[in-house]
């Protein structure tokens, strides 16, 4: 597959129905910024969902509302360190967390995505371009350009879907 994505193709294992998707890409911003990004209700909502209530914190609540036009999955944050994981286990994702250190001195910071799920070869591929199609949309945002979702189309998510489908995913 080739992309001319900001973001890497992510890869999936499966066991059964069990299946863990994993993303990994290096942001050009500072962990704080980051971190921001993923783990504030502020944050999330430029690029992932609504987030509300978001009470941070192993145990936390937290309910999050996908802005096109997609569910309401509430849920618990199952791991945090601030500034480096944000873990949360939500109705219909399962659980995803992000692993965040800096590099580059600093000045960019590695990001690692998980989202552990069960489901068929269909969600799957749904999780995977969904989840490639957030991270560029989270790039996006950390560029200060935070995604309108009264405009908001399925077009790039349907043409991630084909690609992930195309590789044999």
């Amino acid at each position: 597959m080739s992309t001319d994505s900001p973001v890497p193709y992510g890869t999936v294992r499966t066991s059964g129905e069990a299946h863990t998707i994993r993303f990994e890409l290096r942001l050009a911003h500072p962990l704080e910024s980051a971190w921001a990004a993923v783990a504030t209700p502020g944050g999330l909502r430029g690029w992932l969902a609504a987030a509300d209530p978001f009470e941070p914190g192993p145990g936390g609540a937290v309910t999050l509302r996908w802005l096109n036009g997609g569910v309401t999955a509430p849920g618990r944050i199952t791991a945090w360190q601030k500034r480096r994981l944000a873990e949360y286990a939500v109705d219909v994702h399962g659980v995803f967390g992000f692993a965040l250190r800096p590099v580059d001195d600093g000045a960019g910071t590695r990001l690692s995505l998980s989202n552990d799920f069960t489901g068929d070869g269909e969600a799957t591929l749904d999780q995977l371009a969904g989840w490639h199609h957030h991270l560029e949309l989270l790039c996006e945002e950390l560029e200060g350009h935070p995604t309108d979702w009264t405009s908001w189309t399925p077009d790039r998510f349907a043409a991630l879907r084909g690609a992930y489908a195309g590789a044999g995913h």
